[in-house]
């Protein structure tokens, strides 16, 4: 059996910048649990699969250790380029615009 273990400088969060999202829904397919549409076509973070939607401009949620690759998989597909992910302790981007790696 392996054991990942996770510090918090590897700890990462998203969020939205909802004036560049497109409504398209990919990250909602890749990251279910993360990412949720709402009624506006817009889409928001949630922390879980049952958790309301994060809708302020600052919102951000921790990304669950089993979905890092899918966020940051939603974060390159993403055609609006507006979710961001970063690495918590250090507050380096990782994936998604003015990302290190993009």
């Amino acid at each position: 059996m392996i054991m990942t273990v996770t510090t918090d400088t590897d700890a990462l969060e998203v969020w939205i910048d909802h004036d560049l999202c497109t409504g398209d829904g990919i990250c909602a397919q890749y990251a279910p649990d993360v990412f949720e549409l709402d009624i506006d076509g817009v889409a928001y973070v949630k922390n879980g699969p049952d958790a309301e939607l994060l809708t302020g401009a600052e919102a951000r949620v921790p990304v669950p250790s089993d979905l890092v690759l899918a966020v940051i998989d939603s974060a390159k597909e993403c055609p609006g380029e507006c979710i961001h992910v970063r690495r918590a302790g250090d507050k380096v981007l990782v994936a998604g615009p003015n990302a290190e790696d993009a």
